[in-house]
């Protein structure tokens, strides 16, 4: 009785896989010179072309200009770390901001933010804005009037 081998599906055998009845693969004719070619490769790669050889290093003659190279890295420059606003101690007679920035469904989860606070702290006053521009552009007169009439805003950036 024949034993059942349980494979891989990229190892299991198909009838047109190439497989002979005896279960070897029958041998394929490559032509070398037409896979290098859509691989964009020359074939004198493959024999050793002394066009595409490495040039023998010569050493640095005196006088010469040396190069001066710069790592790709970088150099960041130092992060100047901003404090979090303090906590309100209520939010009672509060005025709170609900910002978008125009991403799609935005304007409803902050629409219904909005609902909430008039079903349950109906002396907080909510404010809907959109933010100009898009997530990375600053909208200063947006942030002045927050500054000056708000007390605390919700921002709802998409993603």
């Amino acid at each position: 009785m024949q034993e059942l081998v349980r494979r891989p599906w990229y190892h299991r055998r198909t009838e047109n896989s190439g497989a002979t009845k005896n279960g070897e693969f029958a041998k394929m004719k490559i032509n070398r010179r037409k896979i290098l070619s859509l691989l964009g490769v020359s074939p004198a790669i493959l024999a050793g072309s002394p066009a595409i050889a490495e040039p023998k290093k010569q050493p640095a003659k005196a006088g010469e200009a040396k190069i001066t190279t710069v790592n790709p890295k970088g150099i960041p420059p130092p992060i100047q770390l901003i404090p979090m606003a303090p906590r309100l101690d209520t939010l009672d007679g509060k005025t709170i901001y609900l910002v978008s920035d125009g991403f799609a469904g935005a304007d409803r989860f902050l629409n219904q933010i909005a609902i909430w606070f008039q079903k349950n702290m109906p002396s907080v006053k909510t404010i809907y804005r959109l933010k100009a521009g898009s997530y990375f552009d600053d909208d200063p007169k947006l942030m002045a009037e927050i500054k000056a009439n708000g007390n605390a805003m919700i921002m709802a950036y998409g993603h």
